[in-house]
């Protein structure tokens, strides 16, 4: 799969190459310059010699360079003569490019005497230098680059396989490890043991809070047993019956807190078979007994467990019913339930998170939602359904039941 350019891989690839090219580049620098000076130094004593032979200073083989008329000599070296006293001087000459000379010249009492070296020679050399200095950065680069690319590439592997195992992580697939920390003793490694770490402690504190739900539920269902069964033998009044539907309601929580112990142990199973959508949903709604307008288009028909289904639905009716506002509409299309109230919306955190256990949504018990949600939540995933939760644009909070086809 082709990667972005803006990934760690192709910004180090980058890295590498602009390094490469700017090493290759000082070093060509400096072989140039260095071989330029050296080749000026030894022009310039190679044409002082010739002068002076010419001169007659020294003895030699005479030159037939030797320039006696001031006025074939260039005037920027005349002008170096003259200010120096008719001393020696050089001048290297690059009028024209191809051809360039380095001259020598002197006036002695007037005389003027005056030779030149050809450069071309050294000329073709530096270019020639410069053009293998050229290559072999060239070669360097194509052998550096891929070699620093499978490196990269090793090292990006890497952190790609923790950013995936911290997502699954995010999605709640907490025993999800790195399995790197025993890979080396560099950064990376050190990521992810901390990811490996953070996963360990957050999967012990869920197990612990589940457990401690489980046995809440379990602990007080023996005692609420006896509530029910004493609430029944009250003799009739209007206390009796205020206790009874605190008996009634305090069940429905255990009896909820037990059903989301099951779910989180994974004791759930669901017995899949084929049911037509739109009668599970007219006869959910019918049985909870609050007003819901059903519209049922193309409803199709799905493989899925009714009894878990209706649980789903029921909850989020009541949910509906509760914390939005009338009216409360289903529409069923196809293998799709959207379930929609005219309330203020869910708040951004359950948008963000999802639902959250012992979270009402309302202002006295803080912000998220219940048992409700939670429990629908945990049900869809039991039936390989898909809940989504959204705020329509025109107000209320507007939940998507996707069910798989049969």
């Amino acid at each position: 799969m082709a990667r972005p350019f803006t990934s760690l891989h192709w910004k180090i690839a980058a890295l590498v190459a602009a390094a490469c090219c700017a090493v290759a580049l000082v070093i060509g620098l400096l072989v140039h310059k260095t071989t330029y000076d050296r080749s000026l130094f030894e022009a310039r004593a190679k044409a002082r010699d010739r002068l002076a032979v010419a001169a007659g200073q020294q003895p030699g083989p005479l030159t037939k360079s030797a320039i006696h008329n001031p006025d074939d000599l260039p005037r920027p070296l005349r002008d170096q003569v003259r200010q120096a006293g008719g001393a020696p001087q050089t001048w290297y000459d690059t009028r024209v490019a191809h051809v360039p000379w380095m001259w020598a010249a002197q006036e002695d009492g007037g005389r003027w005497t005056a030779v030149r070296v050809p450069m071309d020679l050294d000329l073709l050399s530096r270019k020639a230098l410069d053009r293998h200095s050229a290559y072999a950065a060239l070669a360097a680069l194509a052998v550096v680059l891929p070699a620093s690319a499978l490196a990269t590439q090793l090292l990006v592997r890497r952190l790609r396989r923790v950013a995936v195992t911290a997502r699954r992580i995010t999605d709640g697939e907490l025993d999800a490890r790195t399995g790197d920390p025993g890979r080396g003793n560099d950064e990376i490694a050190d990521i992810s043991a901390a990811v490996d770490g953070m996963a360990g402690s957050l999967q012990q504190r869920l197990r612990t809070e589940q457990q401690f739900t489980a046995d809440v539920a379990h602990e007080l269902r023996t005692p609420l047993m006896g509530l029910v069964t004493s609430a029944e033998l009250l003799p009739e009044s209007e206390a009796t019956e205020l206790v009874r539907d605190r008996v009634r309601a305090l069940r429905a929580l255990v009896e909820d807190l037990l059903e989301v112990s099951r779910l989180d142990a994974g004791a759930e199973r669901a017995e899949l078979v084929p049911v037509p959508l739109g009668e599970v949903v007219e006869d959910s709604v019918r049985r909870t007994g609050l007003p819901v307008h059903v519209s049922t288009t193309d409803a199709g028909t799905v493989r899925t467990d009714p009894r878990r289904l209706d649980r789903i639905l029921a909850n989020l009716i009541a949910n509906a019913h509760r914390h939005g506002r009338p009216p409360v509409s289903i529409t069923v299309h196809g293998t799709t339930v959207v379930v929609r109230d005219r309330g203020p919306g869910y708040p951004a955190e359950l948008l963000a998170q999802g639902p959250q256990r012992f979270r009402t949504g309302t202002t006295e018990r803080g912000q998220g939602h219940g048992l409700g949600l939670t429990i629908a939540l945990g049900q869809a995933q039991v039936i390989r359904a898909r809940l989504e939760f959204i705020n329509a644009p025109d107000g209320g909070a507007t939940v998507t039941l996707s069910l798989p086809a049969d």
